[in-house]
């Protein structure tokens, strides 16, 4: 088949929009051979639980699913009840960017807090966690947090300990969106399990697809009481791969070396290398410190609009004039530096 788009094209749009990595697609090519039973009873499948267990814990449970609006909604679902409520900050994927499934298809009521950085805090919590035994009220139930958040900020496994031990105080439990969560280990130099099992985390969504995955995410399950009906819940929300093999494989060649670290520990160094390059830019304004593999900045708009001739990005806050760029695994010192060179002619204009 002849390609149909570009493939020297670059952006800083998103890190989905990158390829797949050559090793998860040869992970998928040795997982391709013969039959192997489905809907993950395949021996890939059973390798997964192993390897996920290495790093979360001997308890935790890993199920794979196709997407993380699934993985997160099916996490929620099988933490609550029809009357729960969920805690997040207002920034949170599960409320600005899911087409408000958690609430259309979990029947979830959402609490978002505004925060100043997209985390949340023991105090941001307190201000919804109250009204329990108030049938008025939907009950809350589930502290929802992101690592890393989608304002690029990183929790430290200290602040979530403090959140857990907090929601638990409450009788609450903690969810975590881990779209990012390699970077976030990357950027911590920390395992996985130091700021989600060590730190309290029940449930957690492990992203696949932003670190050089085809497709697929995995709902982890540290804490196997935390949860109920986790399969059903899985099948019934049609997150279920009849030929599993093929997510769990990128999987395992994700983690079961260190690719899940050479991908987003590049990732993170070149965003750290892009923001060196443009935060002494005139008429270039950088609020944030990139803490993973996210350069936030603020651009006049007409600058913004020239610039997005040359590269695609994302203009995250049409009123400030705030744009995103995110740097994937495949992200070059090469793009950086042209993307650099570009907004400097383009400032200067």
């Amino acid at each position: 088949m002849i390609s149909l788009h570009d493939p020297s094209a670059r952006g800083f749009n998103s890190d989905n929009c990158a390829g797949v990595h050559p090793e998860i697609l040869a992970a998928i090519g040795a997982a391709n051979g013969g039959h192997q039973p489905s809907y993950g009873g395949d021996v890939y499948t059973a390798r997964l639980r192993d390897v996920f267990r290495a790093h979360f814990g001997e308890r935790a449970e890993a199920y794979p699913v196709f997407n993380g609006t699934g993985a997160n909604v099916i996490g929620l679902q099988s933490m609550t009840e029809p009357w729960s409520a969920v805690i997040c900050a207002e920034t949170a994927h599960i409320n600005l960017d899911e087409g408000g499934a958690p609430e259309k298809v979990a029947g979830l009521k959402l609490l978002p807090v505004p925060t100043p950085d997209g985390k949340l805090t023991p105090a941001l919590i307190d201000r919804w966690a109250h009204g329990w035994g108030d049938e008025h009220r939907a009950q809350p139930r589930v502290v929802s947090i992101t690592q890393s958040t989608e304002l690029g900020t990183l929790y430290t496994a200290e602040e979530i300990a403090a959140i857990s031990a907090h929601a638990h105080e409450l009788g609450m439990t903690v969810h975590m969106d881990g779209t990012r969560l390699a970077n976030a280990a990357a950027a911590l130099d920390l395992p996985f399990r130091a700021f989600t099992t060590d730190a309290g985390v029940d449930v957690l969504s492990f992203g696949g697809t932003k670190n050089g995955l085809l497709y697929g995410e995995v709902i982890v399950v540290p804490d196997p009481d935390a949860v109920r009906g986790m399969p059903y819940l899985r099948k019934a929300a049609m997150q279920i791969s009849s030929k599993m093999r093929f997510v769990s494989a990128q999987f395992i060649a994700l983690l079961e070396g260190d690719l899940w670290l050479r991908s987003a520990g590049h990732a993170n160094a070149m965003a750290g290398r892009l923001h060196e390059a443009v935060r002494r830019l005139p008429g270039v304004e950088v609020d944030r410190l990139p803490q993973a593999n996210a350069v936030f900045a603020r651009l006049d708009k007409t600058v913004a609009a020239r610039l997005g001739k040359r590269f695609r990005f994302e203009s995250w806050d049409e009123g400030t004039g705030e744009v995103r760029w995110v740097c994937s695994f495949d992200t070059t010192e090469a793009d950086v530096d042209a993307l650099s060179t570009a907004l400097a002619e383009e400032v200067r204009v």
